[in-house]
Order: C-alpha cells, then sequence, then structure tokens
C-alpha cells in the first residue's frame, strides 16, 4: 500500500526523533538532511547569531555550506524577525521560523524536487511541524558539545560572557497570559549586566540587573546575585527579602563595597497588580495603547550589596495588553563618550513607535536594540540589557508561528 504524504512525513519525524538521543551536535544537521531527503526535500538548518544580525546554516557533511542570510533586508530574515513562513519567490521553497517553544532560535529553507509538493495545501503545516521539533532538539542536543554554539556565533567570548550565557534564560518566554522577551548586548564580552524571569501559577517574577564595572568580577557579580535572588524565590520569599539575601551573597563573596542596580517585580496575571523593589535601577516605562504613560518611580532601596533597612515596595495596576519596558544605564548613556547620548527621549519614542507597529516582543526588542547600537556607531561604552514584558492574551499568538 503506498504510504500518503502525511504518513511519509510522520514517518521522517519518527525517524528523527528516535535518532536524537544520541546526537551529537555536530551529527544533527546531516541526519536531518538525509531524513528530509527521502521525502525529495533539501532542508537546511539556519541559527541566528546571538547578536541577532545574521542566520548562519548548520554544516551537512559532504555538502558545501550554503551563504549566511543577513536578518535584515531577506525573505529568511522575514520569516525569522516576524515569526512567520514564507514561500520563496522564484524556487519551490519555504522559509519555515524555527522556534523552542517561543524563543526565536532561526530558520529552515526546505527547497522541494516537485514544485507540487511545495504548493500543496498541507505543506506549510508539515514544515512548521518539522520545524518545531528541529527547534526542541537543538536545544536539547546543544548542551552536549560546542559545534551547534559555535554555528550561532560571528567571533568568540570572553570569559564573563561565557559566565553570563549558562546562567540568563532563553531570551523570550510566552504564556497564554504574559509574553517576556529581553536582549542583552553586546552579548560576547558583557560584563556586569543580566535578567531574569519565571512565569507560575499565577505570578511572573521580571528582574534585571547590572553590577558596577565592566570585568570578569562585575559578571560574578551579577550572576551571585541571581543566583541568590533565585534561591530566595524558591524558597517563597518576597522581593525585599530576595534583595536582602542578594545582599548577604555580595557581602560574603567581595571584600571591594561591590554592589549591583537591580529591578524586581512581581505581576499576578490575574489582576494585573504588579509589585516592585527598585534597588538604584533607572526606572522602568510603563507603556498603555502604544504610549508611555508613565516612570515606575515607587519602591525604591539602595543597591544590591548595600544593606537597606528602609526598603519599599511600589505597586502599579496594569491594565489588559499593557506593555512594561526594564533597560540598563547602558541604554540611554549609549554613544555618551563619543557624542549625545541615546537618551531617555529618544528611548520613549522608539519604544512607542514599536508598540504602535504590534510586532512581536522579541523583534520590537530587537530592534530597539539594533537602534541603540546604530546610534552609538562603535564599541559599545556599556552594556545595554533591555526587557519587555506584555500582559496580554494575545501577545503569544504573535509570537508563534502559526495561529493557537
Amino acid at each position: 500500500m503506498e504510504r500518503t504524504p502525511e504518513r511519509q512525513w510522520l514517518d521522517a519525524l519518527s525517524d528523527v526523533l528516535l535518532r536524537s538521543h544520541l546526537f551529537q551536535p555536530d551529527e544533527l544537521g546531516g541526519a536531518f538532511a538525509d531524513v528530509m531527503a527521502t521525502l525529495g526535500v533539501h532542508a537546511t538548518i539556519y541559527l541566528a547569531d546571538e547578536e541577532q544580525h545574521t542566520l548562519r546554516p548548520v554544516p551537512v557533511p559532504g555538502r558545501a555550506d550554503p551563504q549566511p542570510q543577513p536578518v535584515e533586508g531577506s525573505v529568511a530574515g522575514r520569516a525569522f524577525t516576524l515569526v512567520e513562513s514564507i514561500p520563496a519567490l522564484n524556487a519551490p521553497a519555504w522559509w519555515i521560523p524555527m522556534v523552542d517553544g517561543t524563543d526565536r532560535l532561526g530558520v529552515i529553507e526546505y527547497v522541494f524536487d516537485d514544485a507540487a509538493d511545495a504548493a500543496g495545501p498541507h505543506t506549510r503545516r508539515r514544515c512548521e511541524t518539522v520545524a518545531g521539533l528541529i527547534g526542541h532538539l537543538i536545544t536539547a542536543t546543544r548542551p552536549k558539545g560546542d559545534h551547534l554554539r559555535l554555528v550561532g556565533r560571528s567571533r568568540s567570548a570572553t570569559v564573563a560572557g561565557e559566565l553570563l550565557s549558562q546562567v540568563l534564560p532563553p531570551l523570550t518566554a510566552a504564556t497564554q497570559r504574559i509574553t517576556v522577551s529581553a536582549v542583552l548586548e553586546p552579548c560576547y564580552d558583557v560584563g556586569g549586566d543580566g535578567f531574569d524571569y519565571a512565569i507560575d501559577g499565577d505570578h511572573a517574577f521580571l528582574a534585571i540587573f547590572d553590577a558596577v564595572g565592566h570585568s570578569l568580577k562585575a559578571g560574578l557579580a551579577c550572576t551571585t546575585v541571581i543566583a541568590a535572588v533565585r534561591s530566595a524565590r524558591r524558597c517563597g520569599h518576597d522581593l525585599v527579602t530576595q534583595g536582602r539575601t542578594a545582599d548577604a551573597s555580595l557581602t560574603d563573596q567581595f571584600t571591594d563595597a561591590r554592589f549591583v542596580t537591580a529591578f524586581l517585580a512581581d505581576l499576578d496575571l490575574e489582576t494585573g497588580l504588579l509589585r516592585y523593589v527598585n534597588a538604584g535601577h533607572p526606572r522602568p516605562l510603563l507603556l498603555r495603547g502604544g504610549k508611555m504613560v508613565r516612570e515606575l518611580r515607587a519602591g525604591r532601596r539602595l543597591p544590591l550589596g548595600i544593606p537597606d533597612t528602609a526598603a519599599r515596595v511600589g505597586e502599579e495596576i496594569l491594565e489588559p495588553g499593557d506593555q512594561l519596558l526594564l533597560f540598563t544605564d547602558g541604554v540611554p548613556e549609549a554613544g555618551v563618550r563619543t557624542g549625545e547620548p541615546f537618551g531617555l527621549r529618544r528611548l520613549v519614542d522608539f519604544a512607542e513607535r514599536q508598540a504602535a507597529t504590534g510586532l512581536p516582543a522579541p523583534e520590537a526588542v530587537r530592534r530597539l536594540a539594533r537602534a541603540v547600537a546604530d546610534h552609538r556607531g562603535g564599541p559599545p561604552d556599556d552594556d545595554a540589557t533591555l526587557l519587555l514584558a506584555e500582559w496580554s492574551r494575545t501577545a503569544a499568538v504573535r509570537v508563534l508561528p502559526t495561529p493557537l
């Protein structure tokens, strides 16, 4: 009995999945290409580099590597940035976004031997299903070795960059009620910046950190604080206690009065009540209906590492669809050494324009980070980190390749 196309694709999926348990990172690209070739499809995986400027092909043994694809100005880049499956213009092919959950990893190019297969009524859905599986497998396989990490890098990382990359959560996470997306620059040489989040039950925890200095010590201070805050949070402690746990950890580990600015927040996903503590950090921006309505000015305490017995908790009631933009001082101060700083007004204007476009949160944050880098026009003066959280039941749809 002749197998239907659906059965053929299902068998291919099963083959990849069964073999994946013993994959080495350098075997994934070739194994995937071999399985897809049995369906008359030439498939290539492209991973986004860590700065999200270029999509880089995962090598396939015995096959010449195709050219990397720029994120800006290419069909592959459009599929990646908009999380949208796009047919090729002059070939029987599809460019399909590849995500792990909702974290954008790259794209897959599918080129069909038979043009009729590429135009089939269920082709896009089959390609997206396979891309979803490959996204999960990349995330599961990558920690086994260096190969896939190196594919996604345009240059080597410093010791501090390597350290923080092992601690930070994925750049994007989304649930039915909230979407969180972050960007950290320079991603290979970051010193003291970091971020964290946790979404459990009816609460979402959000945090951003900036350790004083730009060195391995700053990276160590940031990772110490992230670990301390996570430890306290996972023990059920509130925001004030989380900050005090970080204070104790820093004073125990460092003798040079090292401190970290931070913003810690807890959002009730049912009511919209946001409770927060600002430990000497730039004030986050609250956007509503595409416009900045206010800075969050309450909940003040001294930077982490400087004990503060008078720490207070601020409160804000969010409305459905509100966006909260957290950032480190490297964003408004970008370019300060060589000319005019990026500034808060320019940050607000750009954030409002991105909010009005309705772009997925990861792309809005990526474009904002790109605008900061373009304004700086040279090597960074300081780390620049952005985190955008949207309390919305529709935000997650925009970061998925297909409707929910």
